[in-house]
């Protein structure tokens, strides 16, 4: 039996108001991304005609982005960063399920004693020169994985993987070790599959550090080669020559402003994450949802 539920005056209003400043929090997020997206496609002329600053373009123009790809940096550095993003990631959901699945349980000897070293290091740290000693002592400078390592662990994800562990119904597992499962068996192959939420969840998290990352490179990389296209978005808006960044002729550039190929190199870095959080957008919020509720 269903009931209908009859709003009065006041609610219609509340849910009005509600709304409308729903709408605008949300246009006001998403107009920044659409005014980087327009100018990244606007002619010259039309922008110098309207102020630098364009709404709705008469014509649209794709040379901004045939620019950055017509260099060779571009392609390289977007390839550095889907690398170290997969593998990063990849490795640090590794470390971190094998750090927080044992830690969240009580019979582990030591695991006390685990847990308050973990926390000390989301107090304090050993500073930007011992961490680039300790790179350098491994030899990792100048490569690519400089670029992973340093970062591969976060505490505060490893705390919320153990939470959620610590919750996992105990008869699944005890299940799985009467049917004849170890514990590597049973984490890899039972809790894990039934544990997809929170794996996309710190998955996704772990991916947009990686993806974003630009401090590790400038710190540790040298060689140009390796770097990531953050580096590369960032050295455009430091520097004020972007041909001499691209490392491309100039007068290829002649008929584009620096900020129209800056703000292309914004879209082509940001477009990847936008297109994938689709795809794992209900994992997400259900992951955020047991993250919030199991403590």
């Amino acid at each position: 039996m269903s009931y209908a539920v009859h709003k009065t005056k006041s609610d219609r209003v509340a849910d009005a108001v509600i709304y409308t400043i729903l709408t605008i929090a949300c246009l006001s997020t998403l107009f920044p991304l659409y005014f980087v997206f327009i100018e990244s496609i606007t002619p010259y002329k039309e922008l110098i005609r309207n102020g630098g600053f364009v709404l709705f373009p008469d014509q649209v123009t794709l040379q901004a982005y045939k620019a950055i790809f017509g260099s060779k940096l571009v392609p390289d550095a977007i390839k550095v960063s889907v690398i170290i993003t997969f593998v990063g990631t990849f490795l640090s959901l590794l470390v971190t399920t094998c750090l927080a699945y044992p830690l969240s349980k009580k019979e582990v000897p030591g695991g006390r004693v685990i847990l308050l070293s973990i926390v000390f290091t989301m107090l304090f740290n050993g500073g930007i020169v011992p961490t680039y000693l300790v790179v350098k002592g491994m030899g990792m400078i100048n490569t690519i994985w400089s670029l992973i390592i340093p970062t591969l662990v976060s505490p505060f994800y490893m705390f919320i993987m153990r939470t959620y562990f610590v919750n996992f119904p105990v008869e699944v597992e005890e299940s799985a070790r009467v049917d004849g499962c170890g514990d590597l068996r049973t984490l890899f192959q039972i809790v894990i599959p039934l544990s997809m939420p929170i794996f996309v969840t710190i998955g996704l998290f772990y991916g947009v550090i990686q993806w974003n990352s630009y401090f590790n490179a400038i710190l540790y990389v040298s060689d140009r080669s390796l770097y990531p296209i953050q580096v590369i978005l960032r050295n455009m808006i430091v520097t004020s020559s972007v041909s001499q960044e691209l490392n491309t002729n100039p007068s290829v550039l002649q008929t584009l402003p620096p900020d129209t190929i800056r703000m292309a190199t914004v879209v082509v870095t940001t477009l990847p994450l936008l297109a994938i959080y689709p795809f794992i957008q209900k994992y997400f919020i259900k992951g955020m949802l047991v993250g919030s509720i199991k403590g």
